[in-house]
Parts: C-alpha cells; sequence; structure tokens
C-alpha cells in the first residue's frame, strides 16, 4: 500500500477529530466513556501542527499521528486510521518508520492505549511494553534500538 506523510495543518484539525470520534468510538462505548462532543474537544484542545503529520494513501488522507518531544523521550499520540484502511499493514509500516526515526536518535517512546483496544496489539508487535495500566488507560513504553552491526576480521 502507497503512502506519505506531510505536515499537518491547521485546516486539519476537523478532519481528524472526526476520525478520532469514529475510530475511538467503539472502544469508548466498551468502556462507557463516549461523549461525542468530548472526544472531538479533546483532540482540538491537544492539536499540535508541528508534531503533528498527516498520513495519505491512494491521493487521499488516510490518517494522522504525533510524535511529541518529551523530557524522556518521544510521546506518541493521536494516532488514527481510516477503519476502512485498518488491518491492510499501513499502520504497521507508518509506526516503523517513525520507529526506525526514534531510534536513529536514540530516543525511548511511550504511548497510552485504552484497555481493550486492538490498537495494542500493533505496539506490542512493535516492541512496546505494559509500563503501568489503570481501568481505562494502558500507558506501554519502547526503548530505542540500536541496529546491530557486524564486524569483519581479517587475517
Amino acid at each position: 500500500m502507497d503512502w506519505a506523510l506531510r505536515s499537518a495543518r491547521t485546516a486539519d484539525i476537523e478532519l481528524i477529530a472526526e476520525l478520532r470520534a469514529i475510530v475511538m468510538r467503539p472502544d469508548l462505548e466498551r468502556l462507557g466513556r463516549f461523549d461525542p462532543h468530548r472526544v472531538r474537544q479533546r483532540l482540538r484542545d491537544s492539536f499540535s501542527r508541528e508534531h503533528t503529520c498527516v498520513i495519505e494513501s491512494g491521493g487521499g488522507f488516510a490518517g494522522c499521528v504525533t510524535l511529541r518531544p518529551a523530557a524522556d523521550g518521544q510521546w506518541l499520540e493521536h494516532f488514527y486510521l481510516d477503519p476502512r484502511l485498518q488491518g491492510r499493514g499501513l499502520g504497521s509500516a507508518v509506526l516503523g518508520s517513525l520507529l526506525e526515526r526514534t531510534d536513529a536518535e536514540g530516543a525511548t517512546v511511550r504511548l497510552d492505549v485504552l484497555q481493550g483496544s486492538s490498537a495494542r496489539r500493533l505496539y506490542e508487535r512493535h516492541g512496546f511494553a505494559v509500563e503501568t495500566e489503570d481501568p481505562v488507560d494502558v500507558f506501554m513504553v519502547r526503548d530505542a534500538r540500536v541496529a546491530s552491526r557486524s564486524c569483519s576480521f581479517s587475517n
């Protein structure tokens, strides 16, 4: 699947807020926490254009992801994909690309995912481990990976 990242623009905020509401609705309803206004407003309140990328695939909007600097590494947040594109390798490709970058920087990456969310399996496949959890959220961490170097010795 072809895809590209572009820097988010202020004009993208409502499109991203709507995608967030669609993607998070099943998990939030299951947890008894879905509020149609709040789910969108939380995105609007925390939107960081300078740290957010829009994911494009097939020439159109496919999702978004935010990688925000933190004191102890990077926070991965607002990683949403159009449900019609989920399960096709796009999320794994985007996440793998971001993690290559954070690995090159030597940065630890943290995130949180809702309890019971299927996204947790994606994060675990990419090396994230549970750091802490509560009845609603699972906080995960992934330390930077150092590429192994091969050595050759000659006589």
